[in-house]
């Protein structure tokens, strides 16, 4: 009898994300499931990540943490040290008829699973060629094996594209048995973990395919076992009906924050022995950012631990099945027309520090590094596009290496450049644009002592600049003055950006160091905040989401595999809610926020994606939207003010793209069916930003201020949500005329009528009634005519 079994790939909603597996040299599976939790390895060598609770699981005891603790302690130990009371809780409900050795799961290359009630034993091996075999062996009998499969020599992977570092059987008890499923594995992977489905082509429950398994209580007890005693573990029924009903404390909805492994509280003092006092390396981000994943919110298949639902249950809706989707989801992104671009750039520095945006922009001109002895910046005016002469360009001339320059937001003609010499020079561009070569600055402001990182002007008070520097301090100027302010200072290593809040209050860094700091610059030298940053160090970007509410970080992880962060602002030490994965890359994404859609916008130098979040206050906080390709490698983005946007073509965003040769503006748009419309839902009042609401005197003496805000709809639209309600028209029948059920009576009518259309109407005459006949008197001429007609043919053919 040849019985077919698929496998059902799981759709991603049903995958648990953001995990990290172990990466570490080990021969076990790295991960280890019961019933309803699982447990894997984390890249943190010596300890094990918590998914739901504490887990690693004896066959017949898959819930109570005194056996999860001490599994857990066996799982961690080097095998010379481990405890011969952890040993036995592991051992004792092995099979007894197979001798087992307490370090077997460490042979190199050699993995032993025993059958419990079984004459046979099952081997994996690599044999000397290297190609991977499964071999059967009678344990009555082992100098030979009873027979072989070879696998082949790959590496292999199980069914996603990404290396497989463990898999894991769930039980039987957790399989879905009125959808014939027989096998269900949970793989590993480096950042997720993917349920897989083994299902028989079958309807409703079959015995033929569920005998009955073994149960989960205990047949002894470990004296028992070593007394001598061969009990069998007794075996229950898959059946539906038979099975156990769950206590009602059972059905209470388990909590979605992740614990740690040093919630040893919760078990009896006297099995908290060995116990773990680590604090889990599972950040809680795994659980804000897919809290789907949690089997107790999660039914069904998708969640890899728990029966689906019947159908006869009530069908999810969009919403239910997909989670929350941003109204920006389809963003779309394109380079404007030709018209709009400057071309012909020639000799453009390429290799400006990580911490400089690479080049800056505001609402009438854009400010390009040259890679030109002497610091030199081009200045162009967006206001004249087309290429540039081939001729030598009037620059800024620095003198020194640009480190980082960017311009004033309440003053369209002032630049600011940091150099290598650790001084901050100012410059004044002239009304139409360089006409010759600046080599005097405005203004120049010296403190730090050795070479800056980067500088960033003040959202909201004039002529205050923050910068960093190699000399591990944060220094405010007054420009007004042309002094240093304020010197910030609790970093350890390099300062990779700098971002002031919304409300201008408060300053936020990410450091080299691994930390994300807080300092209110009017009140102390020192952060109010500090909490753990990204783990890498190639480098690291931050801004402000939300409303203040939030640190959105953008940086690499231990594997150097860019990451985003996301911080709450009033706890940093509890680390990041949510973490979204992005890409592998060597450039740092360099994020642009609008607080008006609550839309991020990252690219890297030298990449050629642009990737798009809208940011939610809220669980799943990240909703990716669609990504903007640009044809070539580009150098970055800077991004206009908002009034630069077209409010009829619904764009929210317009932005400069730098490549070799060119600036090309770039239109972010959303797709919209009324566009005659002003979309009030996407375009919100916005602030004047580029006008200042206070001076540097009276922010630095404790005076607070905020920008006004302006309406981008014009005159001659009407907003969107006032728009007249048309009357739906039906292009089609109501589905209920298709699903309606119909009798069988009804059904038989239908059938007749149809052939009786097609047979036509029974009195209309048949089309041989309208034939012409032949009289007899002409069939007798004919036949006598015959003799004639013969005689004629003889004489024809002689």
């Amino acid at each position: 009898i040849r019985i077919v079994i698929y496998a059902v790939f799981f759709p991603t909603e049903g995958w648990i994300n953001n995990v990290r597996a172990g990466s570490f040299s080990c021969q076990g599976n790295h991960i280890k499931v019961s019933s309803k939790l699982v447990a894997f390895n984390t890249e943190q060598a010596g300890k094990a990540a918590i998914m739901w609770s504490m887990i690693w699981f004896t066959p017949c005891n898959q819930a109570n943490p005194l056996c999860a603790a001490a599994a857990l302690i066996c799982f961690c130990f080097p095998k010379q040290n481990l405890p011969s009371c952890v040993a036995i809780v592991c051992v004792a409900h092995v099979c007894s008829s197979a001798r087992v050795c307490p370090t077997a799961c460490f042979l190199p290359f050699i993995c032993v699973s025993l059958c419990v009630y079984s004459i046979h034993a099952l081997v994996v091996l690599y044999v000397q060629m290297r190609s991977r075999e499964v071999r059967l062996w009678d344990h009555r009998k082992l100098n030979s094996s009873v027979g072989s499969v070879s696998l082949g020599t790959s590496s292999g992977h199980c069914m996603t594209d990404t290396s497989t570092r463990g898999v894991a059987m769930v039980p039987k008890l957790a399989l879905d048995v009125m959808s014939c499923e027989v096998v269900r594995v949970l793989q590993l992977t480096d950042s997720c973990i993917v349920p897989i489905s083994y299902q028989v082509p079958r309807k409703e429950f079959h015995a033929d395919l569920y005998p009955d398994t073994v149960g989960t209580t205990p047949a002894m007890s470990a004296e028992e076992w070593w007394k001598g005693g061969n009990k069998q573990v007794e075996r229950v029924s898959l059946h539906p009906d038979k099975q156990p009903k769950p206590k009602a404390a059972s059905q209470a909805p388990a909590k979605r924050d992740l614990p740690s492994v040093n919630s040893c509280h919760s078990v009896p003092q006297e099995s908290t022995r060995g116990c773990s006092t680590s604090s889990s390396p599972l950040s809680t981000a795994s659980s804000s950012a897919a809290p789907s994943r949690s089997p107790s919110t999660t039914s069904g298949l998708s969640s890899g631990f728990l029966p689906s639902p019947s159908p006869s249950q009530s069908i999810k809706t969009l919403h239910n099945l997909m989670g929350p989707s941003s109204k920006f989801r389809h963003i779309q992104g394109a380079v404007m027309h030709k018209d709009t671009h400057i071309t012909n750039l020639r000799g453009l520095n390429l290799t400006t520090p990580g911490e400089c945006d690479g080049f800056c922009a505001n609402a009438r001109r854009v400010a390009v590094p040259l890679a030109i002895a002497g610091g030199q910046i081009a200045v162009f005016e967006l206001s004249q596009p087309g290429k540039l002469p081939d001729t030598a360009l009037p620059t800024i001339q620095n003198s020194v290496n640009v480190a980082d320059f960017c311009w004033d937001p309440f003053d369209t003609h002032r630049l600011a450049v940091a150099g290598d010499d650790a001084k901050i020079r100012l410059w004044q561009v002239p009304e139409g644009g360089l006409t010759e070569t600046l080599t005097e600055p405005e203004l120049i402001v010296q403190g730090h002592t050795e070479k800056i990182y980067s500088i960033k002007f003040h959202p909201l008070a004039s002529d205050l600049l923050v910068s960093s520097s190699y000399d591990l301090t944060v220094r405010l100027w007054d420009l007004e003055k042309g002094e240093q302010v304020k010197v910030l200072t609790g970093h350890q290593d390099q300062v990779f950006g700098m971002a002031w809040s919304p409300d201008g209050k408060l300053l936020a860094t990410v450091c080299k160091d691994g930390k994300v700091r807080i300092y209110d610059p009017r009140k102390s030298a020192e952060p109010v905040q500090e909490g753990p940053g990204p783990e890498g160090h190639r480098g690291a970007r931050v801004v402000w989401v939300c409303d203040g509410k939030y640190l959105l970080v953008s940086g690499f992880d231990s594997r150097s595999e860019r990451e985003l962060y996301l911080f709450s602002a009033e706890s940093l030490s509890s680390g990041t809610i949510a973490v979204a994965p992005a890409d592998v890359s060597p450039s740092t994404l360099i994020p642009f926020y609008d607080p008006d859609t609550s839309v991020v916008i990252l690219t890297g130098k030298g990449d050629t994606r642009v990737y798009i979040f809208e940011i939610m206050p809220e669980a799943p906080y990240f909703l990716e939207c669609s990504s903007f390709n640009s044809p070539e490698p580009h150098k970055g983005l800077a991004f206009l003010p908002k009034t630069e946007c077209s409010v009829r073509e619904v764009e929210v965003a317009r932005a400069l793209m730098l490549s070799k040769t060119s600036i090309e503006p770039v239109a972010f748009t959303v797709p919209r069916v009324k566009k005659e419309f002003f979309q009030d839902d996407v375009y919100p009042d916005t602030a004047v930003w580029w006008e200042p609401a206070l001076t540097a005197s009276a922010w630095l003496s404790g005076s607070n201020g905020q920008h006004r805000r302006i309406s981008l709809k014009p005159k001659d639209m009407t907003p969107v949500s006032e728009a007249p309600k048309e009357a739906p028209v039906r292009k089609y029948l109501p589905s209920a005329v298709y699903l309606e059920e119909k009798t069988d009576e009804q059904k038989k009518e239908e059938l007749l009528s149809a052939m009786v259309a097609k047979l036509g109407n029974l009195d209309d005459p048949l089309p041989q009634d309208s034939f012409e006949g032949v009289d007899d008197d002409e069939w007798v001429s004919e036949v006598l005519d015959f003799p004639v007609f013969l005689s004629s043919l003889v004489n024809f053919l002689k």
